[in-house]
């Protein structure tokens, strides 16, 4: 039986000047890609026991999370089935695994961290001969990454877990010794996980070798129960993200083999020899691999909140432009434009600088393989920065979706909150932002002392050379004008950073204390970096390809890559001022075209949220679905609330109408 569809939405689709297919092709990174994406949902999708009669948000937490457990465990099984089969090897990753489960779960899967960061820290930091020893039982044992503690989080030097090698017995000793050395916040510990990977101080004959990393098995295999000398549970509810069984984890003389420190970096040989590795970054290589792989998922939140709010927009009327017409649609208000176009360009800018990063990584990874470590630090600084910035525009741009559906967004039925809690989360995970930025401004500070002293930088660097040595243009109201613009905010604030750094030496500061005194202007500089950043690789990546796309696809590419580049420099544009040759003339000619662009991109909007190709039982919104059907799909959910199940609630009689009567005249 066919649905109707929305009559505005039927009209705005074919007002598409491009084909929407070869946009869904794109995105997914070709059609065997899309095709295999297409099986894999309609396989899960097609399982009835994957889906509910009562609505997540009407569940208690304890109920929320069986039921998640519940439609989880089919997933796993059917994921670990597919990883059988080289076809299918594609959707071994977390960020298919994830995707495809979230609507499902209408939630977070609480094995995501297994895929995540569980399987990937074995992976990198184990040897081979403890890869096939840790991972022989494959999807027979359940995992997450216990690194943060009650007390600690980013600061892993002042981690307090403590693993003592114990020379008589050859394994290794465990131990919280305080409160605040209780592992907590991990995805899965609570009641899922049965093994982590945990990050402990190493001690050996008494001397500390700080963190590593410990492969632990945490539950009895058979009875899930905790194992002996340990104590563990979940840490309570949360804005979000509370079917994650977050959890906390203490230690009490547990004990490990030796053979379970993981020692493809470090080692530690059975006379209690300590063979050092050769960088101490490689030991965190499992969080970049995450911070690498959030651009994509931040692409993918930010793909969802956009295709509700831009559907849901067509569909709405609401107000007027001219007094003597019918209210229009409010997609048609330039504001509301401003509002949720910049969510769509933001998605592709992130899914392409994504792309980029990913490539980056794997070219340095390769490289350490090789034994060259050189562009090591680079990779750290771009993560850091992008990570940051990703997750950051992510939280406020799906917000501004949510606020641009008015009060119809605040339904969890929009699943826009959702969308927002889960956003947000990551903005603190793997890395709080303030320190991941400053991070990457110790690398912009070195960059410039480099480029200072006439040494050659990396690419992404270069531009502070150029600076140094003056060899820059006058500003110009392109794409890449932009861009050059962007980078002489970055070197300018670098360069500010550098002498207020030297300034508060010369007063008599140690230079950690200056580097504090200093740290406002420091995250300034790594936010614009990571601002040009993105800003260049999303142009020049689509400019690049464009010669491969329709004529007609290519021009709407180009239009949100110049739509975003632009949208920043208007909102940054006191720092152009300040560090640019920009004029206010500039500043209104770029106004002028940011206004056309929106016009331009208006006939096109239902087709690029459509070209993301969310199907509705993934989206889960009642505002967004494909047919438009809003109003029916919000009654029809407002049905499901038990609170409807009678038409007069138990607590009438029992609480209010006694006070009724009390004060009846």
């Amino acid at each position: 039986m066919s649905v109707q569809i929305n009559e505005d939405l039927v009209k705005e689709r074919k007002k598409c000047t491009f084909d929407v297919q070869e946009l869904i092709h794109f995105i997914d990174g070709g059609k065997q890609k899309t095709e295999l994406r297409k099986y894999i949902e309609n396989l899960v999708l097609s399982i009835d026991n994957l889906k509910d009669d009562i609505p997540e948000e009407y569940l208690s937490h304890k109920e929320c999370y069986e039921n998640v457990i519940r439609k989880g465990s089919v997933l796993y099984d059917i994921f670990s089935e597919l990883s059988k089969d080289r076809k299918h090897k594609a959707h071994q990753a977390p960020s298919n695994a994830y995707r495809i489960s979230d609507g499902i779960m209408q939630n977070v899967n609480p094995f995501l961290l297994h895929f995540a960061l569980f399987v990937p820290a074995i992976t990198n930091q184990a040897t081979p001969e403890q890869q096939a020893e840790f991972l022989k039982h494959g999807f027979g044992i359940i995992g997450t990454y216990a690194q943060t503690e009650l007390g600690h989080g980013t600061f892993l030097r002042g981690l307090e877990t403590t693993a003592t090698l114990d020379l008589e017995t050859d394994e290794f000793v465990l131990n919280s010794p305080t409160l605040t050395s209780y592992k907590w916040w991990p995805g899965g510990l609570g009641h899922t996980a049965n093994h982590c990977v945990v990050m402990a101080q190493l001690y050996i004959k008494g001397k500390c070798h700080g963190p590593h990393l410990f492969f632990v098995q945490i539950r009895d295999i058979e009875t899930h129960e905790p194992l002996p000398g340990l104590k563990l549970g979940e840490i309570g509810a949360k804005m979000g993200f509370n079917t994650a069984d977050n959890g906390f984890l203490g230690f009490h003389n547990f004990r490990i083999p030796r053979n379970n420190m993981l020692m493809k970096n470090s080692q530690v040989l059975k006379d209690g020899t300590y063979v050092e590795s050769k960088n101490e970054k490689l030991t965190y290589g499992s969080m970049v691999f995450v911070r690498v792989y959030l651009l994509s998922d931040m692409a993918y939140m930010l793909a969802r909140a956009a295709t509700i709010s831009v559907r849901y927009s067509a569909v709405r009327h609401q107000s007027h432009i001219k007094p003597d017409e019918p209210e229009v649609q409010i997609l048609d208000f330039v504001i509301q434009q401003h509002k949720l176009f910049i969510s769509i360009a933001t998605s592709h800018a992130f899914k392409i600088c994504g792309l980029w990063l990913w490539q980056t990584y794997s070219k340095v990874m390769e490289d350490i393989g090789k034994g060259s470590m050189d562009r090591l630090p680079e990779l750290h600084a771009l993560s850091c920065c992008l990570k940051t910035t990703s997750t950051r525009d992510a939280g406020w741009l799906i917000e501004q979706c949510r606020l641009a559906c008015g009060g119809h967004g605040y339904l969890m039925s929009s699943n826009l909150p959702s969308l927002y809690t889960t956003a947000t989360a990551a903005i603190t995970y793997e890395g709080e932002s303030t320190v991941l930025l400053l991070q990457t401004a110790r690398y912009l500070i070195k960059s410039w002392k480099r480029a200072m002293e006439g040494e050659s930088l990396p690419a992404t660097v270069s531009f502070l050379s150029e600076y140094f040595n003056k060899r820059y243009n006058k500003w110009e109201n392109t794409p890449k004008g932009i861009v050059d613009g962007l980078k002489l905010v970055v070197a300018g604030v670098t360069k500010m950073c550098a002498e207020s750094i030297q300034k508060h030496v010369s007063r008599g500061q140690q230079y950690e204390e200056a580097w504090n005194s200093s740290s406002v202007q420091l995250i300034k500089a790594s936010e614009a970096y990571s601002r040009a950043l993105l800003c260049e690789v999303f142009w020049f990546e689509v400019d690049k390809v464009s010669s491969t796309l329709s004529n007609n696809l290519a021009v709407v590419l180009k239009q949100l890559a110049e739509l975003y580049i632009t949208y920043w420099a208007l909102e940054k544009r006191g720092d152009l001022l300040v560090y640019t040759t920009i004029s206010k003339d500039d500043l209104d000619k770029l106004q002028e075209r940011y206004e056309e662009l929106l016009a331009l991109i208006r006939p096109n909007a239902v087709g690029l949220v459509d070209s993301f190709d969310i199907r509705d039982e993934i989206l889960c919104s009642t505002l967004g679905a494909y047919d438009g059907r809003v109003y029916e799909r919000m009654m029809d959910h407002a049905l499901k609330s038990p609170l409807n199940a009678e038409t007069v609630n138990q607590s009438f009689h029992k609480y209010m109408k006694p006070v009724i009567l009390k004060h009846k005249i």
